[in-house]
C-alpha cells in the first residue's frame, strides 16, 4: 500500500478496521485477561487520547468488564470470591507476567468513570508483583511454570504497569524493579558479537534449550527483541530525570538501536522473523517487530534520546509499515504477515520461522496503533514531515 494519509489516519483506520472484526468481548483468546488484548488496546487507547472519539474508549470499558468483576477481581486473581472462572488463561494472572500486562488499561477506566473497581484491579495485579517468583539476580521468572526462566517479552509485560504504579501511588519500589528487569537482561542476555539480544535464560541452564555455559537459548527472535527498546522507552518516559539509571537505559537504547539497524531488510524496510539470518531459507519478514522497532526509535526521537541520525532509517521503516498493510474486499484495512505468538519450545529456528504467519494479529494491531499514536505526538514536538511522506 503506498502512504496517502497521515498517521493518525491509518491508526484510525486500524481501530476501526478491529472493531469492525471482533466485538470487545471476543477480543482473542476471548474470556481471558491476557496480553494479546491488553497490547491490542492499548494501542486503541493511545488513538483515543488523541482523537477523543468516545466509542474508542468504550470499546475497551467493554472489554475490560468483560473479564473484571463488580467487585474488582479479575480472572484467576480472587476466584475465592465465586467471580466466575470460564477460561483456559483463568489462573495465569498470577503466575505469568504475561496475564498482568492488561492492567496498564485500569487507569485511564478509573480516571474518567472513578469505578472502584478498576483501582482494585490495578493494586491486585502490580502487588501480585512484591510475591512473585525471582531468579538469583531478582529477575521475574516468564511463568511460574517455567521456572529461573527469563524471556525479553517479559519487561514489557511487568515494565510499564509497574512505572504506571509507581506514579500513581509513590510507591518506587517496582519501578526499581522494572528498572533492574532492563539491567539484568542487558547484561545477561545480550550478545556483544552481534548486539542483539537472546529470546530466553535460563538461570538454572536445565532446560534443552539452554547453553550449558550462558543458559541463554540460541535465536535472536524478531518481536521477542521488539519488546525490548519499547518497554524501555515507556519505562524511561515515568522515570523522573535524576533516577540513577536513567542515563543507562538511555545508553541502552542507543546502543540496541546502533545493533538492530545492520539486519533491517534495506529493501523493504522489515526486520526478519528471526533477526541475523535474512538469507536463510524459511525466514520472512515479520511486521509487529517492524512495528515496535519503529516504536522505539519515534519515540527516543521525542523524547531526546537520540537526533536525527536515525530519520532515514525511520522514514524507510514507516514506509516498510504502511507497504506491509493493504486494504480488504470491504475497505479495511488488513496489517500483514505477523507472527501469531511464540514461547521458546526446543530454541530452534525451525520452531520460529514455522510459527502462524497472519492477518491483524493483536500483537500488530496494537503496535501499529501506538506506533501511529507516537508519530502524532512526535510530529507536534519535532519536524518529521519528511519522514512521514506528508
Amino acid at each position: 500500500m503506498e502512504i496517502t494519509k497521515t498517521p493518525m489516519e491509518y491508526g484510525i483506520m486500524a481501530v476501526e478496521s478491529l472493531m469492525h472484526k471482533y466485538k470487545a468481548q471476543d477480543l482473542p483468546p476471548a474470556g481471558s485477561f491476557f496480553y494479546t488484548q491488553g497490547v491490542c488496546l492499548w494501542g486503541v487507547q493511545q488513538i483515543y487520547q488523541l482523537t477523543g472519539e468516545k466509542k474508542y474508549f468504550q470499546y475497551i470499558k467493554d472489554y475490560v468488564d468483560s473479564v473484571i468483576a463488580p467487585d474488582g477481581s479479575i480472572y484467576g486473581m480472587v476466584p475465592e470470591l465465586g467471580f466466575p472462572i470460564t477460561s483456559k488463561y483463568a489462573v495465569r494472572c498470577l503466575t505469568m507476567l504475561d496475564c498482568k500486562q492488561p492492567s496498564v488499561l485500569l487507569h485511564l477506566l478509573y480516571d474518567e468513570t472513578g469505578d472502584e473497581k478498576y483501582m482494585k484491579g490495578i493494586k491486585a495485579v502490580a502487588e501480585s508483583l512484591y510475591y512473585y517468583p525471582v531468579n538469583q539476580y531478582g529477575g521475574y521468572w516468564h511463568m511460574m511454570t517455567q521456572p529461573y526462566q527469563m524471556w525479553l517479552d517479559g519487561v514489557y509485560m511487568a515494565g510499564l504497569l509497574s512505572v504506571m504504579y509507581a506514579k500513581r501511588f509513590g510507591d518506587n519500589t517496582l519501578r526499581d524493579r522494572a528498572v533492574k528487569q532492563v539491567l539484568l537482561m542487558h547484561d545477561h542476555m545480550r550478545d556483544e558479537k552481534t548486539g542483539l539480544y537472546y529470546h530466553a535464560w535460563d538461570d538454572s541452564k536445565q532446560m534443552p534449550w539452554a547453553d550449558p555455559k550462558t543458559g541463554l537459548s540460541p535465536q535472536f527472535w524478531g518481536r521477542g527483541m521488539g519488546w525490548y527498546p519499547a518497554a524501555v522507552m515507556d519505562i524511561l518516559e515515568y522515570l523522573p530525570k535524576d533516577h540513577p539509571e536513567t542515563e543507562t537505559l538511555k545508553d541502552i537504547v542507543r546502543e540496541v538501536f546502533e545493533a538492530i539497524v545492520k539486519y533491517q531488510d534495506p529493501e523493504s524496510g522489515m526486520w526478519y522473523e528471526v533477526l541475523d539470518q535474512p538469507g536463510r531459507e524459511g525466514n520472512w519478514l515479520e511486521s509487529s517487530v517492524t512495528q515496535l522497532f519503529c516504536y522505539a526509535f519515534v519515540k527516543a526521537r521525542r523524547m531526546g534520546v537520540i537526533g536525527d541520525e536515525y530519520d532515514d532509517v525511520i522514514e524507510r521503516t514507516y514506509r516498510g509499515i504502511i507497504g506491509n498493510c493493504y486494504m480488504d474486499e470491504e475497505g479495511y484495512i488488513v496489517i500483514d504477515n505477523a507472527c501469531q505468538g511464540a514461547c521458546v519450545s526446543d530454541g530452534s529456528y525451525e520452531y520460529y520461522i514455522n510459527r502462524p504467519r497472519v492477518k491483524n494479529d493483536m500483537h500488530a494491531f496494537g503496535s501499529f496503533c501506538f506506533l501511529m499514536a507516537e508519530i502524532e505526538r512526535c510530529k507536534k514536538e519535532i519536524s518529521l514531515m519528511r519522514i512521514i511522506g506528508e
